[in-house]
């Protein structure tokens, strides 16, 4: 994989990483809710209006036409793999961020990730 190739499946597994955080900060500032008739409208227009909710969805679009350059390049078999890196930035960033645990037992999870994307990436 050339280094050109290695950068945009990474902007496109970061800008997906990205995107669920900042998913995450936008149901945070909304606050836990239940959708139905009476106040889908009105969840709705927040949703719609909260920042990190824009921002997210303004990450995933990009990361769309990132991620299509990168498969323009690279292997499908060599890249998808790589968007588990993403579950490591997540965790990783959720725990810093928003006090989510950070257990043995995820961190040994996390190891077989980075071996694992190593592996595919040499291959």
């Amino acid at each position: 994989m050339t280094p050109i190739s290695f950068s945009l499946v990474l902007f496109g597994v970061l800008l997906n990483a990205a995107a669920q955080l900042l998913l995450k900060a936008g149901t945070n500032a909304v606050g836990r809710f239940d959708f139905n008739l009476a106040n889908i409208v009105p969840i709705g227009l927040r949703l719609a209006l909260e920042p990190h909710i824009l921002g997210g969805l303004g990450c995933y679009v990009v990361s769309v036409v990132v991620w299509i350059m990168a498969l323009s390049r690279v292997p499908v078999s060599v890249a998808y793999p790589m968007l588990s890196i993403g579950y490591v930035v997540n965790a990783l960033v959720a725990w810093q961020w928003f006090g989510e645990a950070l257990a043995a037992q995820k961190m040994a999870g996390i190891g077989f990730i980075i071996v694992g994307v190593y592996l595919v990436a040499r291959s």
